[in-house]
């Protein structure tokens, strides 16, 4: 076994993607793989050294060493948003694309049998499929993508170098009762102001959380299963076929 690197690592789901038909599924698909590559060219970022596990609705990224992390965090959301914005104008509202997005950071092991055993990997998987960023995606009707930052990303960078508002983005405790996990986390919603207030809650049936309580520590998480989309495997895993692991040079 190789010694773990430290890297940033990203994951991607498309909202409602198993409600789609087969040929809606086989376009998003499509749209998907174009609009996180240009997001990415957009950003500054270079996808060809991504290490990417594929799930059909969205993906796990490990990006190389050296990833500024600062760019990750203030730069990738916008730029999918902006990119969607103009993908999903005039299209019936089963065909457009909207993306929840995660970040975070961590060890991860690279030599896995079946794909990367890391903590980090188990955390920001949970993370874009915590019912709190699905919420958030339904509350912003008119916007086209959800980001969530881990706690440590959100002092350690948005706060830090403010290249995003930090005041926009709004304090919760991501849950998955079923899998043991509870974390804080933060959400940001590019054009919008996640953070709102407690009557725009209120409107949308979804109880409003003090940073007080969203940062308070978390509850223990299940230190072996792997999550994505909804998937738990314990051990290391690759998710989706197993041919679909790629560098996106491929």
């Amino acid at each position: 076994m190789q010694d773990p690197h430290r890297r940033v690592v990203v994951a991607a789901d498309m909202e409602s993607y198993s409600k789609r038909n087969n040929l809606l599924q086989h376009q998003a698909q499509t749209a998907f793989r174009r609009i996180m590559d240009g997001a990415a060219a957009d950003a500054g970022l270079d996808r060809i050294d991504w290490l990417i596990q594929q799930a059909g609705d969205g993906e796990l990224a490990i990006l190389p060493t050296g990833t500024s992390e600062r760019t990750v965090a203030a730069k990738l959301a916008p730029a999918a948003d902006r990119r969607l914005r103009e993908h999903n104008q005039g299209l019936r509202k089963e065909a457009k694309v909207r993306l929840r997005l995660a970040v975070h950071q961590g060890l991860v092991h690279l030599d896995g049998a079946n794909g990367f055993p890391s903590d980090a990997v188990i955390h920001v998987c949970r993370l874009v499929d915590s019912p709190e960023l699905k919420r958030a995606l339904r509350r912003f009707s008119g916007a086209d993508v959800a980001l969530i930052v881990s706690d440590s990303m959100y002092h350690e960078v948005i706060e830090h170098y403010r290249d995003l508002r930090p005041e926009q983005f709004k304090a919760v405790r991501a849950e998955i009762p079923d899998k043991r996990f509870s974390a804080a986390a933060w959400i940001y919603v590019p054009g919008e102001n996640a953070a709102g207030d407690a009557t725009d809650e209120a409107a949308y049936g979804m109880p409003a959380t003090s940073p007080a309580e969203a940062t308070a520590a978390p509850r223990p998480t299940d230190p072996i299963g792997q999550v994505f989309s909804g998937i738990t495997t314990h051990g290391p895993a690759q998710f989706g076929n197993q041919n679909t692991m790629r560098n996106s040079n491929e």
